[in-house]
């Protein structure tokens, strides 16, 4: 007995993925933003600067849309590979994929210092700085790519 999902339901489905990830990759950039912030509070030297920027709480800002980015980032990606297997019976094993599982694999990574960051830990810092800038890359880069695929997608509806 297989489930029969309704040819609508396909077509459609097929959208879902790309704009979540432009909403995701405008998110990503609001949390990079939320970042610099961060670190412009904590390493000012101005005490009434400080003290102004302290009162934004961009650090929980900046945790909570992390981990939000993250969460849907990884739902997102698994969505995206169900709906094409789904409407193909096959994954495209190319770079686009695999740039998207690296994508989640570095903001899991990047996600999984918080705890060194929390205790003051540099090379976690760093480390979170490099991984972002590099999943943002890869993200503007599939960003471009995902709207190749769905350009061919919509030439064929």
């Amino acid at each position: 007995m297989s489930l029969e999902i309704p040819a609508s339901v396909k077509v459609y489905s097929q959208f879902f993925h790309p704009i979540l990830m432009w909403v995701l990759f405008g998110t990503s950039l609001y949390a990079l933003y939320l970042g610099v912030l961060v670190r412009r509070t904590r390493t000012t030297k101005d005490s009434d600067k400080r003290k102004e920027l302290v009162k934004g709480k961009f650090n929980v800002k900046h945790y909570q849309i992390g981990s939000l980015l993250m969460a849907l980032m990884v739902v997102g990606s698994i969505g995206g590979m169900a709906v094409t297997y789904i409407n193909n019976g096959k994954l495209f094993v190319g770079p686009h994929l695999l740039a998207g599982l690296g994508m989640t694999g570095l903001i899991a990574l990047s996600a999984g210092l918080s705890p060194f960051m929390q205790k003051g830990s540099d090379w976690a810092r760093y480390s979170h700085i490099v991984l972002n800038v590099a999943m943002l890359g890869l993200f503007g880069w599939q960003a471009v790519s995902g709207m190749d695929i769905v350009q061919r997608i919509i030439s064929k509806m």
